[in-house]
This record gives structure tokens, C-alpha cells and sequence, in this order.
């Protein structure tokens, strides 16, 4: 076996680890039984294989371990122990607030906190949800009275999971909340903040809805401004991911851009670097959310290894990333689906679309439009996520293929379009003008498509409290295939 082949193996442990001690919450009996065990393997049967199991079984304790001392990270933490009592809390904005109609919500790290006249210095992060007005900012400075409490649970949503994965431990309520100080933040992330928000303002007084809704989720991943009747409408055809900073949409679209370079006439090694350069761009004039940091690597691994030709290997470089993703915040591997979602996305692009590649042979790429790479890309996407969508949302959108047909090919220009209209309006206000009669077009071209497909009877099939089995299930039967797939192409390989 390969160290490579070894390395790999090492890596799942660890990612399996964390996942065992995410569903199950292992206790410490199996973790020293299984710990037991490896040293047994490695120090009494010293052979390479057995080894290799030996080194496997501690990577795996020590995902459990890893992912339990998150756990415990959560629960002991500073600021919750006065979760229920009336607290002074300072504190920094130290994330773009999230405003909504008549309120926002503020990430505010703290610094100090007194409780009962008594003064401590803490480090924890808060979620602070206030009235719309006045409007606070990225790097301000808060002293903040209200009732620290912890994050509710709902019936059909557990909000306290959710915040987990941000390390988010306490809430506050409409607070009493006085400036004390401003740009105590990044000082790279203030100018990208304010450079959105004025982006935000030139596309609201140019762009009329729905299609100003669908711009800000195209170009920033932010469905504040959707209605929920259009959130349902992406959700029914199956195009929800446009809206979203994901691994699948981010890639989908980066895959498109380098075909897009490729058939303006730029060498295959310029249109790739260019590519990466405008990924890096996009990422940090969106405010470089976790999310869209996450998106982007896992992109850029995937047209790296495109772009070297080792698509074999490509596998081994996204669990590696995902590895050093899980190292920083193990929780997000069961509490964010986005990160599922993007995982799953780019392994299903490696390993499925060799099969629809096969399946859609007779089916052209034009030079201006990718349709074979577009359905490749998209289908092996969204078979590889499909389990997980069903688990997590309850429905499966049955027109999705043909819907993403219409629309993903024009993502990757219609993106680019919307980011030189923010820079005009910025720069010369005549050219933003100009140019937003495209960018309505072009936004009334999707809406259109989505809304025509939304209205089909049965566009999307729903289910109702589906067990976790049936994720298992389908995976199993995912990589049954994928080894079909690889098997096949094994023997092909030996007839030449």
C-alpha cells in the first residue's frame, strides 16, 4: 500500500471519527477500548498492514476526541454559565450585520462583562438581534445591556445547533446598545463590507423586484431580500443553490468560467490562472464568509487538479481539505449542511461524471455555450446530493435537470456582468445605468425560467420525517456505483 494510499486512509478515519462522535456521542469506554486496541495492532502484530489498521483505529479515537472536545467547548464556555441573568456586556461587531426588514442580528465578540456589579473579562461570541435603526457596523464597538440567554430550540428547528457550528453560545433580545468605538475590526474587511453595501444600495435604486432579490443571492449568497415565495420557487425546481455560496455552485461555475476563457481564445494555462485570480476576487468582494472560504478551496482544488490532468488524485486533495476544515471547526461536519452539500457536490463532479460523460457522448459543447459540460457538472452534482437534500428539506425536485440546463450555462457571465454594474455604479453612475437594463434582462431571463417551472404540476416530490437510514442506504448504493464506474474503466484501460 501506498503512503499515499495510507495517508488517505488515515484522513477518512479522522473525518469518521468526528462523524461516529457527532451521531452517537461515544463514550469514554469506547474510546479506550478502540485506543487499546490500535496499540495492540501497532506494537504486538508489527506488520504494514496491520499497522496501517493500527494507525487508522487512533486517527478514529482521535476524531472522536477531537469533536467531543468541541462538545465540551460549548458547554463549558465563559459566557453561558450566565445565560438567564441581566448582564453589561462589551463587545465587537465582528461580522457583517445581517439586516432585515424592521431588525438586524449583530455577531458581537466579547470583551468584558459585568454581571451583579461584578466585572469579568470573557471571550465568547453573542448573537444580538436589535431594531433596524440606528444601523451599527463591522468594527463598532458596543456596550450592551439586556438578558443573556441560550439559543431556543423549536419544534421543527433546533436554533441551537445551528449557531453551534459559528461558536455561538448566548443570545440577547432587542438590548439596550450604546457606541463606545468604531473600527476596532480587520482592516481588510472593512472596505469589502462597505464596498457590498454600496453595491447593495446602486442595485436596489436600479433593479426592481423579484429580480434585485435574486441578484443579491446570486452575487453575495444573502436570500434576505427573497421573498419566501421565491425561496419555495427555487426550492420546487431544484435551482436553490444559485442562491447560495456553495461548493457545488461556487465550482459549477468556476468549471464554466474556465470553458468560457478557454473559448475566448486564452491558453488553457492563462484561462485557468485567470480563473482562480477572479475565484479569489469574487470570494473577498462577498466578505469572505466561512462558507464562501470553504467554497472556494474546495473549487480551486477541483479545477487544479482539472487543470493537471490528475483527476484520479483530485478525491484525496478535497478529504484533505475538508480534514483541515474539520481540524478548525469539527461541529460544521453534522451542524452545516451547506458544508455537506459542498462536500458531497465536488465528490459526486470527480466520480460521476466520467458515467455522464458516457451517457451524454452525442450531446455537443458550443463554443459559447457549454451544454455537455453544463449537464456533467450539474447531474453528477446533484445525484451525489440528493440523499442529503431529501433528509434535511424533505423534497425532490423531479424537473431539476432540465431547469439547470436553462439557467447554470449563463451563471458564470451573468456574475461577472453584475460585479462590473457594482463597479460602474461606484465609479461613473451614467455607465451603471446603462448597464442595468442587461443585468434586469438578464436576472428577468432566470426568474422567468424559474417561475415557467415552479407552475408545472408535481415539479417536486415531498417527504415527511425521512430516518437517517436512508441516507446510508443511498450512499452505500453511491459508492457501489462509483466502484462499478472505476472497475470499468480499470478493464478498458487494460484492453489497450
Amino acid at each position: 500500500m501506498s503512503k499515499s494510499r495510507i495517508f488517505f486512509l488515515i484522513c477518512l478515519f479522522f473525518i469518521g471519527g468526528i462523524f461516529l462522535n457527532s451521531v452517537f456521542s461515544l463514550n469514554l469506554l469506547f474510546f479506550g477500548f478502540v485506543l487499546v486496541l490500535s496499540i495492540i495492532l501497532v506494537s504486538v502484530f508489527w506488520g504494514r498492514n496491520t499497522a496501517v489498521i493500527g494507525f487508522c483505529l487512533l486517527f478514529l479515537v482521535f476524531g472522536c476526541f477531537w469533536h467531543r472536545k468541541a462538545e465540551l467547548s460549548f458547554l463549558d464556555n465563559e459566557l453561558g454559565q450566565y445565560n438567564g441573568q441581566e448582564v453589561v456586556l462589551t463587545g465587537i461587531v465582528v461580522d457583517e450585520p445581517e439586516t432585515k426588514e424592521k431588525s438586524t442580528k449583530l455577531k458581537i465578540k466579547s470583551r468584558e462583562l459585568e454581571v451583579q456589579g461584578k466585572v469579568f473579562n470573557t471571550s465568547g461570541y453573542v448573537l444580538v438581534t436589535c431594531w433596524r435603526y440606528p444601523e451599527y457596523r463591522y468594527g463598532d464597538k458596543l456596550k450592551i445591556t439586556g438578558k443573556l440567554e441560550s439559543p431556543p430550540v423549536f419544534e421543527n428547528f433546533n436554533y441551537r445547533d445551528y449557531l453551534k457550528k459559528d461558536k455561538i453560545y448566548s443570545v440577547i433580545g432587542f438590548p439596550e446598545i450604546r457606541i463606545i468605538g468604531s473600527d476596532f475590526g480587520n482592516p481588510l474587511m472593512g472596505p469589502l463590507f462597505s464596498f457590498k453595501n454600496k453595491f447593495r444600495q446602486i442595485s436596489r435604486q436600479l433593479i426592481s423586484m423579484p429580480q434585485e432579490g435574486l441578484l443579491e443571492a446570486l452575487a453575495f449568497g444573502d436570500e434576505n431580500n427573497l421573498s419566501q415565495e421565491w425561496k419555495d420557487k427555487l426550492n420546487f425546481t431544484g435551482t436553490r443553490h444559485i442562491a447560495a455560496v456553495s461548493g457545488m455552485n461556487t465550482t459549477i461555475i468556476s468549471v464554466l468560467l474556465l470553458s468560457f476563457l478557454l473559448s475566448l481564445g486564452f491558453w488553457r494555462k492563462q484561462a485557468f490562472y485567470l480563473s482562480i485570480v477572479l475565484l479569489v476576487f469574487y470570494i473577498l468582494m462577498i466578505g469572505a464568509p466561512a462558507s464562501a472560504v470553504r467554497a472556494g478551496i474546495m473549487a480551486a482544488l477541483f479545477l487544479f487538479c482539472q487543470h493537471s490532468g490528475r483527476m484520479n488524485v483530485s478525491s484525496r486533495a478535497i478529504i484533505f481539505a475538508a480534514l483541515l476544515m474539520l481540524i478548525f471547526n469539527p461541529l460544521i461536519l453534522a451542524l452545516d449542511v451547506g458544508f455537506q452539500l459542498s462536500f458531497l457536490a465536488i465528490l459526486g463532479m470527480v466520480y460521476l461524471q466520467p458515467l455522464f460523460s458516457e451517457i451524454l457522448k452525442k450531446i455537443p459543447d458550443f463554443k459559447f455555450f457549454p451544454l455537455k459540460t453544463t449537464l456533467q457538472a450539474t447531474l453528477s452534482a446533484q445525484v451525489f446530493t440528493l440523499p442529503i437534500l431529501i433528509y434535511n428539506f424533505g423534497y425532490m425536485p423531479l424537473i431539476s435537470p432540465i431547469a439547470n440546463i436553462l439557467i447554470v450555462p449563463f451563471l458564470a457571465p451573468i456574475t461577472i456582468l453584475i460585479f462590473i454594474f457594482g463597479f460602474s455604479g461606484i465609479i461613473f453612475w451614467p455607465l451603471a445605468v446603462f448597464l442595468s437594463f442587461f443585468v434586469w434582462l438578464s436576472l428577468t431571463y432566470l426568474t422567468g425560467i424559474i417561475d415557467l417551472f415552479s407552475r408545472i404540476p408535481f415539479a417536486s416530490l415531498r417527504f415527511e420525517n425521512v430516518h437517517w437510514i436512508f441516507l446510508l442506504i443511498s450512499y452505500v448504493v453511491l459508492i457501489l456505483i462509483i466502484w462499478k464506474i472505476q472497475e470499468s474503466q480499470r478493464l478498458k484501460f487494460l484492453k489497450y
